[in-house]
């Protein structure tokens, strides 16, 4: 049930907000107390950051208490938090290393997409799965996990038990991909630059992905963001393909000829908030926002992407993963094994190969 409007659904939004700020404040504060312990008494233990302790946080409460229906809506605003935090990050980088990165990061994704979408929907015919389905999840993984599954589903006009299937698994692996990819990239040695770039290339929904980035430092989180973006940018395009192949077998809305209506449909699925980041970028490259603003709104986007974690970790319901059975999550798994193999050997090949890298500012 919706909010009614006006005040009465702001205040609607207040407890669930409250509570994912309640969640933040208290991983920094952990962060805070246990690396000053460890410090105090010389033991030797991981620096843990507060952006896994709000997910862990999280997932306590939403596995075990549950959430009670007065904070749902405002927990479910984590993805708002996300997308206004993305826009602020804009002030922390100048139009051309924006450039520069995008365009890296286009041919990549290009590469990763194509070889991972062809595996997961062969994966997911031998499995037995619908080809909506595995067409939502080949979606869900290439490009933008939750989003673009939602952007498909009336597209292809999926049914709603395919398009549930598909998020579940989604979701499970942005949970695997948060306590792994982190690990292994220390493990493996790679670069803030290097594993800002795979995290973008591999982690399906933004918001896992930008929190498995600041897992492994500030400066990777940052260029993940980029990264994913670019990735999000491509919605349109993709769904607009398995729109017209399964309009092409009549089971799908045929889209209107003409590239105009094309490059509508395309606009609609486009993510906004790209845009947002974008223009904020060109305000700091040109020198419209002084130094004083440029910090505020990048300390503003550290507090927003704070209530993301916390969301992260409440909108995940192990339960719900679990009853979701296993062939869509064997071919998510699949997907995420294939992704984050390729984006890490196109990652190592551009940085330490063909030297091509970009810092942020």
């Amino acid at each position: 049930m919706e909010a009614p409007p006006g005040p009465q659904r702001l205040l609607a939004y207040a407890p669930g907000v409250l509570l994912l700020l309640a969640i933040g404040l208290l991983a920094k504060v952990t962060e805070s107390w246990v690396n000053g312990t460890v410090k105090a008494h010389h033991w030797t233990f991981p620096n843990i950051e507060y952006v896994l302790w709000a997910i862990l946080f999280g997932l306590v409460v939403a596995n075990t208490v549950g959430i009670p229906k007065i904070f749902r809506p405002g927990i479910g605003s984590y993805e708002f938090w996300l997308k206004i935090g993305i826009i602020a990050l804009g002030s922390r980088f100048v139009l051309g290393d924006v450039a520069k990165l995008g365009g890296t990061s286009f041919l990549l994704i290009l590469v990763d997409m194509t070889i991972a979408g062809a595996i997961i929907l062969l994966v997911a015919r031998l499995l037995g799965l619908s080809g909506k389905l595995g067409s939502l999840l080949a979606i869900g993984t290439s490009i933008c996990g939750v989003s673009a599954i939602v952007a498909a589903r009336g597209a292809i006009r999926a049914r709603n038990s395919d398009v549930s299937y598909a998020i579940t698994a989604i979701l499970a692996l942005g949970a695997v991909s948060l306590f792994t990819l982190p690990a292994l990239g220390h493990l493996i040695g790679l670069t803030d630059h290097e594993f800002g770039l795979w995290a973008g290339l591999a982690v399906d929904n933004t918001a896992e992905t930008t929190a498995t980035g600041y897992l492994f430092s500030d400066e990777a989180g940052k260029l993940a963001v980029v990264v994913k973006s670019t990735r999000n940018a491509l919605i349109g395009f993709v769904v607009l393909g398995f729109a017209v192949y399964w309009a092409s077998r009549g089971q799908a809305d045929a889209i209107a000829p003409g590239v105009g209506a094309k490059a509508r449909f395309v606009w609609d699925k486009f993510p906004k908030f790209v845009l947002g980041f974008l223009a904020v970028s060109a305000l700091a490259t040109f020198h419209v926002i002084d130094k004083g603003g440029l910090a505020s709104l990048a300390n503003f986007s550290k507090w927003a992407f704070l209530l993301t974690f916390a969301g992260v970790g409440l909108n995940t319901d192990l339960r719900e993963i679990a009853r979701t059975g296993w062939r869509p999550l064997a071919v998510a798994v699949v997907g995420l094994v294939v992704v984050a193999t390729v984006s890490l050997g196109l990652v190592l090949f551009t940085a330490r190969v063909l030297h091509w890298g970009v810092a942020a500012g």
